[in-house]
């Protein structure tokens, strides 16, 4: 009784967050009408909590939010869920350490996936986060887990917790939903940069020794442990 009731205060919690983290999506303007969505692993359990499919962000709740396991099926709500969801649900299957999912249509980096063309790392900020580019990952449809696969293949081989879906978006990953939400801010704030670089001439690129050193402070140095 404990351990389910357990489950079920976290379920909740995990309704808060990841409603309030759709807030950050409009706020940093990385996504219009009811498009995009956050997603969430429940810890322990094969279940994920996720957007519902085509409701306005103003229209959304803790309690609309819908529970499903890691193959896409509901478990607990009323709504359908988002039309990503098979896709994400795919990405926890395949990545344990995956805790939270966000899918974005930003405009810059949308524009570079739209050329099937990586983000490159001339910013020590790309570094710090990214590891390296912005990698590409293959045009897909949306509905099942095909978008699902191209993630999983694509971040398996980069440090990147972003990846640009060409002709489509952005899907970011992280520890948790609240860390993914954070690399899809931070890949649309790289995109814009480096295409206003672009305006001026060919940005530089940072050698890679550079970039693993960035890369190692950041992630085990930085902040406040």
């Amino acid at each position: 009784m404990t351990a389910v009731m357990d489950v079920t205060r976290t379920i909740a919690t995990l309704r808060r967050e990841v409603c309030g983290l759709h807030a950050e999506l409009t706020r940093y303007a990385l996504v219009v009408w009811t498009a995009g969505n956050v997603s969430a692993r429940v810890p322990g359990r094969d279940l994920m909590v996720i957007k519902p499919s085509g409701v306005s962000y103003d229209d959304l709740t803790p309690e609309n939010m819908v529970v499903c396991d890691l193959h896409g099926r509901v478990v607990e709500g009323d709504l359908s869920p988002s039309s990503d969801t098979e896709a994400q649900a795919y990405v926890y299957r395949e990545m344990p350490h995956v805790g939270g999912v966000v899918h974005t249509h930003s405009p810059y980096a949308t524009a570079w996936a739209s050329r099937a063309e990586p983000v490159p790392c001339v910013l020590t900020m790309m570094a710090d986060e990214f590891g390296g580019e912005v990698p590409v990952g293959p045009f897909a449809l949306i509905g099942d887990d095909s978008i699902g696969r191209g993630i999983v293949e694509t971040l398996r081989g980069s440090r990147s917790p972003a990846v640009l879906m060409q002709n489509h978006g952005v899907f970011a990953v992280g520890a948790d939903a609240r860390r993914a939400v954070k690399a899809a801010v931070m890949c649309e704030d790289v995109a814009r940069t480096v295409h206003l670089a672009r305006q001026l001439g060919e940005p530089l690129a940072i050698p890679q020794a550079e970039v693993d050193s960035l890369f190692d402070r950041y992630q085990n140095v930085y902040g406040q442990g």
